[in-house]
């Protein structure tokens, strides 16, 4: 992470919050950015419907810019999805027809509209597809006039082309060219919107190197490219996926709920780091709430899941969100945070695990003898329902929303989350 003293309010603030990875001559685009409005774009690819949470940094750097008097372009590759970047990607890409194209840029459209304002003002977001301008190339000269600019030696030392031929996976002409294509995107728009800067992920270093070097070659002006890092949270995992898959933005593909309770789950070490990046809360009140110890360290998670929710769904969303885990989770007088529990694998699951067992597991009651008792009395409960029956097992049908509640009595209670 790079750790400097900026002039402009945009590069101080993302690197006192963690956006920053990699820049290239940041002391000349520090200048720039302090003496005006700049002009930055983004790019997605349109591969599915909904981005999910990998993409959010990237939404949330954007979002930062605009808020400190910069212009964000987002780049919808229309065109480059036709094609597939091989950036740290183990298979070909499949292509996708016209229509899934479209279908997919309109619902994509939206979650950037929720984060952006869009318009026709100095600082206001503006849609692009490089399509527009990529569909009409002529072959030919294209290569003659821009192909003869990029060094094959150069490409094949990229990470993310060395990785897939150290790992002897096939990486398509049609991949390859991708560099090509995004370093035209950057020139293109350096043309057309006067656009100083393009950012992306740590995975797309090389490619936004291309374009940097392609403006300075075809135009001899000066271009700048920002990375941002990859997150993984602190056990390793990669971020916005999960053991039920990913962890999707757009609400038609996962509800506000078990967006809220995504975030509710952050593991403790990645909290602090989580508040910087995903919400917009002062830099002082985030440092107060990562210092929270214990059972305390649950209501900054409360607080990271409300404001990520409210920034995605609206508050309507996130109060039902709310209501929703006070109505499943918090009967009897008990929070949720102070309800014991347990996560369990789908894999487990699905190898059975008698209800009797997990009552003695997560220690609502001292040994199954005791578990059979309350199950013959009418004391046991899952989900609010009573449970009879001895034999039962646990069922992914039973994990409302990823989670389920066995209860002992009337005030006792425990969660059974999916790991």
């Amino acid at each position: 992470m790079i750790k400097n003293s900026y002039k402009s309010d945009f590069l101080r603030e993302a690197d006192a919050r963690g956006f920053l990875y990699q820049g290239t001559n940041l002391s000349a685009l520090d200048s720039r950015m302090a003496e005006g409005s700049v002009t930055v774009y983004l790019g997605f690819d349109m591969t599915a419907k909904s981005l999910h949470v990998g993409s959010l940094l990237q939404i949330m750097w954007l979002r930062l810019l605009q808020k400190t008097g910069h212009r964000p372009l987002v780049l919808l590759g229309d065109g480059t999805t036709r094609i597939g970047d091989p950036s740290f990607k183990d298979k070909t890409r499949p292509l996708l027809t016209e229509k899934e194209i479209k279908e997919n840029e309109s619902s994509l459209s939206k979650v950037f509209e929720k984060f952006l304002t869009f318009g026709t003002g100095p600082c206001d977001a503006k849609f692009v597809h490089n399509y527009d301008w990529l569909k009409d190339l002529k072959y030919v000269d294209f290569l003659r006039d821009y192909g003869r600019h990029f060094s094959v030696n150069r490409m094949l030392s990229f990470e993310s082309v060395k990785g897939r031929l150290e790992r002897e996976q096939p990486l398509s002409f049609l991949e390859f060219n991708y560099m090509i294509i995004q370093g035209y995107d950057f020139l293109e728009l350096f043309r057309s919107e006067n656009c100083l800067v393009q950012f992306g992920g740590q995975d797309q270093w090389g490619n936004i190197l291309n374009g940097v070097d392609l403006v300075r070659r075809v135009l001899g002006q000066e271009a700048y490219g920002l990375t941002s890092p990859l997150i993984e949270t602190s056990d390793g995992k990669k971020m916005g996926k999960t053991s039920e898959g990913a962890v999707w933005l757009n609400e038609d593909m996962l509800s506000p709920y078990d967006y809220w309770q995504f975030w509710r789950n952050t593991q403790d070490a990645d909290v602090g780091r989580f508040l910087r990046l995903y919400t917009e809360l002062p830099l002082d009140e985030v440092t107060r709430l990562e210092s929270l110890e214990g059972s305390e360290i649950n209501e900054a998670k409360k607080v990271l899941a409300s404001e990520v929710t409210r920034l995605c769904h609206g508050e309507a969303a996130l109060q039902d969100a709310l209501k929703t885990a006070a109505g499943l989770f918090e009967g009897g007088g008990q929070s949720l945070d102070s309800l014991p529990r347990l996560e369990l694998t789908t894999e487990r699951i699905l190898a059975t695990i008698p209800l009797v067992d997990l009552f003695v597991e997560v220690g609502l009651c001292q040994s199954k003898g005791e578990a059979r008792r309350l199950f013959r009395g009418g004391g046991a409960r899952l989900n609010d329902h009573p449970l009879q029956d001895e034999s039962q097992f646990l069922t992914l049908e039973d994990m409302i929303k990823g989670t389920a509640k066995i209860s002992a009595g009337k005030k006792r209670h425990a969660l059974l989350l999916l790991a």
